[in-house]
């Protein structure tokens, strides 16, 4: 089986990242290669750059030639083009976030903590999306610039590391989502720290396009 990871934003850092985090929690016989869009931004920050990487999804899946894959992800925690991608491909299509989403539900209330303050709403409408309103408290910030974090992981470590503290303690949830695909290898790292699971998206997208593929949750 093999899998095709898309990174909506254009930082090939970004894709290796995810996709080594994807291959590393994938089950025996599953195949992930990684693509990154063309055009967009390196981060998707707010609003309009998230609409930006949906475009960016959007063109990339009109050129793909999707015969010899089991399934896409769309590895931006906004699930930026995933309509179109479901629209335009006869393989099951997987966002992050909505995989995320459904793994943090199963504990009942949930927290997403990521770096992306400008995004609240978008998350809060993705969360809606995905039928979870009901168990969702709510997102936390890590402290600082989203883009000068990513460039530091000791301390964009550290500061998803205070948010999440704090949201256990403000608001008490049973699941964590680390909010963001860029952010892998510190959701890897604080799951192993935290109180409460801490659900990383990749790998629960991994989980969930496979379950699709063998067309045992569509």
């Amino acid at each position: 089986m093999r899998l095709l990871l898309l990174n909506p934003n254009t930082n090939l850092a970004t894709t290796a990242l995810m996709v080594e985090r994807a291959r590393a929690g994938a089950p025996a016989g599953v195949e992930i290669d990684g693509a990154t869009v063309a055009q967009g931004a390196p981060l998707l920050t707010d609003p309009g750059l998230l609409a930006a990487g949906a475009r960016a999804v959007e063109e990339f899946v009109e050129g793909l030639d999707a015969s010899r894959l089991a399934g896409l992800i769309v590895a931006a925690f906004g699930d930026p083009g995933l309509d179109a991608a479901r629209a335009r491909l006869p393989v099951p299509v997987t966002g992050i976030a909505e995989a995320a989403i459904e793994e943090a539900s199963a504990f009942g209330r949930f927290v997403i903590v990521t770096t992306t303050p400008l995004l609240q709403e978008a998350i809060a409408a993705r969360v809606a999306a995905c039928g979870a309103s009901a168990r969702y408290v709510g997102c936390r910030f890590a402290r600082g610039d989203a883009a000068a974090l990513g460039r530091d992981p000791p301390a964009l470590e550290a500061a998803l590391e205070a948010a999440c503290r704090d949201a256990i303690s403000e608001l008490d949830p049973g699941a964590i989502v680390i909010g963001g695909g860029p952010l892998a290898a510190a959701a890897e790292a604080l799951s192993l720290r935290l109180p409460v699971p801490v659900i990383e998206p990749v790998p629960a997208a991994v989980r969930a396009a496979v379950r699709r593929a063998r067309g045992s949750d569509r």
